[in-house]
Order: structure tokens, then C-alpha cells, then sequence
């Protein structure tokens, strides 16, 4: 049975279903990939025991005749996920050896469909990063390479893409605050999507920025990211935040037809020193749209040249509320304390020792702008800029505009260590996705095409609010025509 661990969602849910395979074999061919690929780094706590009982439980509900589609899937979930049990530290010294004593409502909704949890994978420390260099478990290696030239696989659901890319899962979960879905997604040729904020509940899912995280799936198609979707979405009373919608059959309203449909090409993100293969790539997809019946039209969103500042001042003040918590004295990492120490110098030494480099620059930054003398400055100016630029989707939406076509990232994957101690340079890998955050609308990357180093590059799509349906349509018509089925030469 090797080979397994290739399949997409669909197709091992079509051969589970119909008892050409069990979930114990396919199981097993994950798990065993994930063994033969620990120089990637991805997963940082198998969880081959519960996986195993996981699986025997599907095949006895698939022997019933009535399984979910996700029943039987071996899938990954970022280490940012509350699993009962089992680590569950956000990829930070802050939280080594906590194991919650709750389940995360994306996970439970995935283990009701009969999803089978192969481990817990590697991120950036509170999804703070965008080459999840930032991790106390070190840095994940994108499958994919430049001749012997170690890649990032982007940040912060870096383990995520990278277990989904090279075949160690079918699926994973990811986070997306600021592209974290999108951008690994795009730099490792695989499916990444950030739904509507409210669709899926952020409950047990340990907080970077409250109004601006959102789970999505992780996957090798479109019609992937459509199953696992419906199976992570509903409404949560514990989350605030939960949007009370009914969830649509996102597969079963897949057809890929957007004949008729106007799709909005910003003049915005046509940036000055743009790679030619971005800008080629972007052409390619406007093409797609159009051999597909859509109709393309130029717009503006004025406000996105400022997106990326106001984004780095409404995360960090929302991320130094959140981390606050961390204290050393309920769970996690408790500083040892000299003689004539106070509570106060176990608070800073158990957060100085605990948190890593990045996650103390953002904490400092939030800290500084939420402060009396620059509250007005930084912070309420950044919400009045969110404002505008949310304004600015609802009013080109309002014109007839179906969906937004952009690049999904300005370079393809760059070298490990290319940009980690330059903290602007790796912020602005975010400059075509923080947006979407902002606005808290849907958008989804799309592998379509390989950079002259013949590295992945995605495309991205970005919908109206709650219609993931038809973005969904948008970024297949875009997979049928793009036809990108290259996988990584495997090295490790």
C-alpha cells in the first residue's frame, strides 16, 4: 500500500468509502512518512497511538456505511490548536510541558467527522513570524529547494504547509492573522485558506491577535480545502466571536463555473521592483479568469498602501493583551528564583526566559502604542485606518465585483535565515495579505505556476464576506487552468 500518503482528501475519501482502503493502512503510510521526515521539521509531536485508535474508530464507522467525509483522513494540526492531552505550546519555551486538559472546538469538530490526528506541527512562536524561524523546536524546512539551498516554507502555519506538501498528511489546520494560511501555502504549492473571521471558532486556539486570527484548512486541492472547511466551520457559543450561520456543503456547491462573475484587479499592488515572475504569474491567472467567462476589471482600494503599518500596530497591541497571561504561576515555564526574590522577578524572568526574541519585540511594541501618552497616536489611528480599508472591499464588493484577484506572495520562498534578523523585510512578506485580515473577509491562495528557479508560486483570491462558496469556484477555475500538479524532488 505505499503511496498512501499521496492521496489527496477526496480521492482516500472515495476509496475509503468504498473498502478499497482502511484508515488503519492509510494511517499507517502517514505515519510512516512522517518518520522517514524529520529533517523537514514539520512535525514536532506524533501522536502515532492516538492516530492508530483514531483509525480503528473510522473503520468501524465506515464499515457502518454512514461515515463523514472526513472520516479516516490522517491530518495535521499546528501546534497553535488546544489538543486534550497532548502538547500543546504554540511553539513557545513560555508554554513547555502543557498539555490541556480540553479539546479546541476546530479539533473536536474534526475528530466528530472522523478525522484521525497523526501530530501536533511546527509554527513561529504565537504565529509571530513569517518563515517559522521563530519556534523553540527550530525551523521547519521547506520541502521544496533551490539546488542545496535550505528554504523557509513560510510562517506562521510553516510545519503546516510543509507536513501537507511533502505528503506527511492529507490535510492540516492552520492560522492565518496576517497571511499565515496564504503565504505558506504559496511558497510550498499547496492549497491554503483563511475563511470569513466568524466562520470557524477560535476557541482553544491559543491567541495572537483576537480580532484578526482565523482557522482554515490546509490542503492539496481545492476541492480539499472545500471538504475540510465545512467540517471546521459552525457556530460555537464559547466564541464570541462565532458567527450563528448555517454551514453550506462548500463541496457539494463546487462546479468551478464563474461564467457571467467580475472579478476586480487592484491597481494597488502593482509595486514598484516587483519580481518579473510575480508580475507574470499574475498576468497568467487574469488570463485563466477570462478563458473561464469572468469579466476583469481594473479597481482601487487607496487605503491598502497603509495596510501593512496599521496591521503592525493593531496585531502587537492586541498580541501584548494576550500574552499577558503568561505569567509562570498557572502553566508553563516557572523561572528558578534567587534568594529575596517577589513575585515581580518571577514574572520577568519567567516571560524573559520563556519568550523568544520576536514575540518580546511585538509584546514591547503593543505595549508602547496601547500606552496613555501614544494610545491616540498609534493605536486609535490604526483602527480608524482598519476602518478605511474595510470600506474600501465593502465599496468595490457594492460595484458588482464578485472577487479580487492579487499575487499571494511578493517573492517565491527564500533562503532560511535570508531575513531573520531583519525584522521590516520579513514583515513585508505580509504586504498582500494582511488586508484581508483587516477586513475580515475570506481569501484563499492557489498554487499556478513555478518561478524560473522552479519554485511554487500561489495566487490569491479574496471574496465577499461568508461567501467562501463562490471563492471557492474562483480559485478552481483557477486550479483546472493553472494545472499544477508539481510535487518537490524528495531529498529528505
Amino acid at each position: 500500500m505505499d503511496g498512501l500518503n499521496c492521496l489527496s482528501i477526496s480521492e482516500a475519501r472515495d476509496r475509503l468509502r468504498a473498502g478499497e482502503i482502511t484508515s488503519m493502512e492509510l494511517t499507517q503510510a502517514c505515519l510512516a512518512a512522517a518518520d522517514e521526515a524529520e529533517a523537514l521539521n514539520a512535525v514536532v509531536h506524533p501522536t502515532p497511538d492516538l492516530a492508530l485508535e483514531q483509525a480503528r474508530a473510522a473503520d468501524a464507522r465506515l464499515a457502518k456505511g454512514q461515515a463523514p467525509a472526513m472520516c479516516g483522513i490522517p491530518v495535521g494540526i499546528k501546534d497553535l490548536f488546544c489538543t486534550e492531552g497532548v502538547p500543546s505550546q504554540a511553539a513557545s519555551g513560555i508554554l513547555a510541558g502543557f498539555k490541556p486538559a480540553y479539546e479546541s472546538t476546530v479539533t473536536s469538530r474534526l475528530f466528530e467527522a472522523g478525522a484521525v490526528m497523526t501530530g501536533k506541527l511546527n509554527m513561529d512562536e504565537f504565529a509571530m513570524g513569517s518563515s517559522t524561524e521563530t519556534s523553540v523546536y527550530g525551523s521547519t524546512v521547506n520541502p521544496w529547494k533551490s539546488g542545496d539551498t535550505e528554504l523557509t516554507p513560510g510562517g506562521s502555519s510553516g510545519g503546516s504547509a510543509a507536513a501537507v506538501a511533502a505528503d506527511l498528511c492529507l490535510g492540516a489546520t492552520g492560522t492565518d492573522t496576517g497571511g499565515s494560511i496564504r503565504q505558506p501555502a504559496a511558497f510550498t504549492g499547496i492549497t491554503g485558506m483563511k475563511p470569513t473571521y466568524g466562520r470557524v471558532s477560535r476557541w482553544g486556539i491559543i491567541a495572537f491577535a483576537s480580532s484578526l486570527d482565523q482557522a482554515g484548512p490546509m490542503t492539496k486541492s481545492v476541492r480539499d480545502a472545500a471538504i475540510m472547511l465545512e467540517a471546521m466551520s459552525g457556530h460555537d457559543p464559547k466564541d464570541s466571536t462565532s458567527a450563528d450561520m448555517p454551514v453550506p456543503d462548500f463541496e457539494g456547491l463546487l462546479t468551478g463555473e464563474i461564467g457571467g462573475k467580475t472579478v476586480g484587479i487592484p491597481q494597488e499592488y502593482r509595486m514598484d521592483g516587483m519580481p518579473a515572475a510575480i508580475d507574470e504569474l499574475w498576468a497568467s491567472g487574469r488570463s485563466m479568469l477570462e478563458d473561464a467567462g469572468a469579466t476583469l476589471v481594473d479597481i482601487s482600494l487607496p487605503h491598502t498602501k497603509v495596510a501593512l503599518p496599521a496591521y503592525y500596530v493593531v496585531a502587537p497591541a492586541e498580541a501584548s493583551s494576550n500574552l499577558a497571561r503568561y505569567d509562570g504561576v498557572r502553566y508553563g515555564h516557572r523561572a528558578t528564583l534567587a534568594q529575596g526574590d517577589d513575585i515581580t522577578a518571577m514574572y520577568e524572568r519567567s516571560r524573559a526566559e520563556g519568550f523568544g526574541d520576536e514575540v518580546k519585540r511585538r509584546v514591547m511594541i503593543g505595549t508602547y502604542v496601547l500606552s496613555a501618552g501614544f494610545y491616540d497616536a498609534y493605536y486609535n489611528h490604526a483602527r480608524k485606518v482598519r476602518a478605511l480599508i474595510k470600506k474600501d472591499f465593502e465599496d468595490v464588493f457594492a460595484d458588482g465585483i464578485d472577487a479580487i484577484l492579487t499575487p499571494a506572495t511578493p517573492s517565491a520562498a527564500f533562503p532560511l535565515g535570508q531575513e531573520f534578523d531583519d525584522p521590516v523585510q520579513m514583515y513585508l512578506n505580509d504586504v498582500f495579505t494582511v488586508t484581508v485580515n483587516l477586513a475580515g473577509l475570506p481569501g484563499i491562495s492557489v498554487p499556478a505556476g513555478l518561478d524560473p528557479d522552479g519554485l511554487p508560486l500561489g495566487l490569491q483570491l479574496i471574496g465577499k464576506p461568508w461567501e467562501e462558496g463562490e471563492l471557492l469556484d474562483f480559485a478552481l477555475a483557477i486550479e483546472d487552468r493553472a494545472g499544477f500538479v508539481a510535487k518537490p524532488e524528495k531529498w529528505w
